[in-house]
This record gives structure tokens, C-alpha cells and sequence, in this order.
């Protein structure tokens, strides 16, 4: 079940590879409060600049997203292409072509399939409400292994109000704002800076936390739309309503980027590293992230190897107030380096990562009261497999 007046729909264009549904639409029966979140990449895809430039009103209708290109570096008919795009769809769903936003992922460079996607939009307004969630999120996977979805229910002045969202992400990501592609839908009434409000907390403390390679794509976008069809009152500030649906919206959030990081490219576990002790939040989230990103460290993880002098050069490297003498660093509730020093524990540490699929790396740098946490996950042969054949 989605929230009340959404629906959605998809089809086949044959944008990549022919046999398998490649767009995806999300459409409010009624007009709705729209926010978006976008890539702090300086290049950005077509779609994106279209996005930037809409979302400023505060208001939207409907989604319209393609996966197999990305329509970025594709100059002034990129954005010819987007802009075609968004009319199409408005047409079909007889709304403003204004309140239509486009998404697009897949390969930069190569020019939109124009000839394939004019009949494959058709074909998609056609099909509105004939898709589930799960559909929606299997049509915009790329390298993606499984949909990515979820919906929650709450209760709000005696209203039953729901959330349904969908992404996709496996590669590429270490957002800065927001996933790789991200829609969520509620049918609670909310003012659109409330929205935009709670959907950047949300990025903040999910999307920003996670990194499968340290690259931040040109496509990353996080659009929310709040149609008010639950029939609450608008959620009022510093309310006790408020607070209970952002609680909501931020476990939403968390999950999904759960399930990218379980789904990065090539990864066999999903590491969550802890840097705590630290002087300040901001260095904490800097040493987690230098951490995270360290190709040794996540070498290591693949290889069952708890090489835990790559973690402390990965501080050392960081900038960040650290004084190794005082740093402790856990393998789940192992300690393994106390006061900078090993407790002779490494076989110990290896049997943990060789056992399980997810892992808790701690770091303690006694510093101060400063901390973060951070998603990762290990590289393997396979990620370079499937990024060195991504084109073909």
C-alpha cells in the first residue's frame, strides 16, 4: 500500500539494454509540498539543473525517472532532452509540464535515446497505479542487486498517515547530500519548509554518513513530496506530532542507506566505523570518513585481515587532533589497541571478520566529547570487475 493519492507506474524503452523495465513514475493525484536535496557535485546532469530551477517553488506532481543514462555532458540537448521529458509525462498526466521533476542514472556522456524514450513515456502514463513500490524500485536500479523500498505507518490526530520511499545506489556514492537516487512519498499535510527541513536533517544523519568509493556522482538526488491526503492538520513546529513523523522519516532514511551500503559493488560486509573521543563532531566525521575511504582499510576487511595499523595511519593521515598514544580501537567489543598499543589479539579480530558480514569498527582517540558514525563497506576483485565493465 502507498500513501493516499500516489500512485505509480513503469514501462519498458530499451534505454540500455532491451527486456527490462527502465523508467519509473511517482504521481499525486493532488498537488503536493515537494523538497529536494542535489548533488554538490560541479557537474551536474541535465535533470539535476532542471530539478534546482523547479524545486524552488516548493510544489510538485509527479517523478519521472530513467535508469541506463544520465544525461549529463550532454550540453544544450541534454537539457532539450530533460525538458522534453517533463512535457511528455505532463501531457499524458494532463498537469503543468512545472510540477513534473526528472531524475536520470546511468552511463555520463552518451545523448538520451530520445527515439526509444518518447514511446516508452507514452507507454508509462498509460500505466499509472498498475506498479507496486518494489517495481518502482527495480525499474531505476544500474548495478544495484536487489530494490531497494520501504514504507512505515504512524498514527497523527488520529490519523493513520504513511511514508513509502524507494532508491537506488550500489556504486559511486559518497553522496554529500543526499543517495544516489532517492523518492519518498507521504500523505501527512506539511508546510514545504517543514519538508525541506526535515528531508535535509534526515540526509544528514543517513545518506551523508555512508561511502562505498568516495566518489560523489554527477546525478545524486533526494526528492520528498507531502500531499496532505491523510487528512491531519499540518504539522506545527517543535510539535510532538512533528517530532514523531521526522522520527519516522529519519529511520526511513537510515534503512534505505543500510541497504545501499549492503548492496555496494563488489562488497561482501558492511563495516560500520565509529570514531568517538574526538575534540570536536566535525573531526570525529572527518577521521571516520578518512577511515572509511582508506582503500588499505577496506582491502584489509575483504581479506578477514584486522590490520589495524592501516586504521591508525588513516587517523594520522586525517588532520585531525589525534594523539596516538591515547587512541583505542574496538573490533566489535574486542579491543584490540589500547593507549595506541596492540594487545596481541589479531587472530582473535580475524576469526570476528572471517565469522560475520557486518562489522562495528570503534575508535576511541580520547580527545574530547566529539563523535560520528560512518557506513563502509570492504572492496573486492568484483568491484573493479564491474566498474571496468560498466559501459559495455
Amino acid at each position: 500500500m502507498l500513501p493516499k493519492g500516489f500512485l505509480l507506474a513503469t514501462a519498458e524503452a530499451g534505454i540500455k539494454k532491451p527486456g527490462r523495465k527502465d523508467l519509473a513514475l511517482v504521481y499525486s493525484e493532488v498537488e503536493a509540498a515537494t523538497a529536494g536535496l542535489f548533488t554538490t557535485n560541479k557537474v551536474k546532469g541535465a535533470p539535476v539543473k532542471l530539478d534546482m530551477e523547479r524545486i524552488k517553488s516548493g510544489r510538485g506532481r509527479a517523478i519521472i525517472v530513467n535508469s541506463g543514462n544520465a544525461n549529463v555532458c550532454t550540453g544544450k540537448q541534454g537539457m532539450k532532452d530533460a525538458e522534453e521529458t517533463a512535457k511528455i509525462a505532463a501531457n499524458g498526466l494532463g498537469i503543468d509540464e512545472n510540477l513534473v521533476y526528472v531524475c536520470s542514472t546511468g552511463v555520463i556522456g552518451a545523448p538520451m535515446p530520445m527515439d526509444r524514450m518518447r514511446p516508452g513515456l507514452k507507454r508509462l502514463s498509460a500505466e499509472v497505479g498498475k506498479a507496486s513500490l518494489e517495481d518502482a524500485a527495480r525499474a531505476i536500479m544500474t548495478t544495484d542487486t536487489f530494490p531497494k523500498f520501504i514504507t512505515k505507518d504512524l498514527h497523527i490526530n488520529g490519523k493513520e498517515i504513511r511514508i513509502s520511499a524507494f532508491a537506488k545506489g550500489a556504486g559511486m556514492i559518497q553522496p554529500d547530500m543526499a543517495t544516489m537516487l532517492c523518492f519518498i512519498m507521504t500523505d501527512a499535510a506539511i508546510g514545504k519548509t517543514q519538508l525541506k527541513k526535515m528531508l535535509s536533517d534526515a540526509a544528514l544523519k543517513s545518506f551523508n554518513r555512508i561511502t562505498v568509493d568516495g566518489d560523489t556522482s554527477t546525478s545524486d538526488t533526494a526528492l520528498m513530496m507531502a500531499n496532505g491526503m491523510a487528512g491531519n492538520n499540518p504539522l506545527k513546529e517543535n510539535s510532538a506530532d512533528l517530532k514523531k513523523f521526522k522520527n519516522a522519516l529519519d529511520s526511513i532514511c537510515f534503512e534505505l542507506a543500510r541497504m545501499i551500503m549492503k548492496d555496494a559493488e563488489g562488497a561482501t560486509k558492511l563495516i560500520e566505523i565509529i570514531v568517538k573521543g574526538a575534540k570536536s563532531g566535525k573531526e570525529a566525521l572527518k577521521g571516520a570518513f578518512t577511515v572509511a575511504n582508506s582503500l588499505l582499510v577496506k582491502t584489509a576487511m575483504y581479506g578477514n585481515d584486522s590490520n589495524w595499523g592501516r586504521i591508525m595511519a588513516a587517523l594520522g593521515r586525517s588532520g585531525i587532533t589525534l594523539d596516538e598514544e591515547k587512541v583505542d580501537i574496538f573490533m566489535e567489543r574486542l579491543n584490540i589497541v589500547k593507549k595506541g598499543a596492540a594487545l596481541g589479539k589479531d587472530l582473535e579480530a580475524n576469526r570476528i571478520l572471517k565469522e560475520n558480514k557486518e562489522i562495528k569498527i570503534t575508535v576511541d582517540l580520547n580527545q574530547g566529547g566529539g563523535s560520528a558514525r560512518v557506513l563502509t563497506c570492504d572492496l573486492s576483485e568484483e568491484y573493479v570487475r564491474i566498474n571496468a565493465e560498466y559501459r559495455s
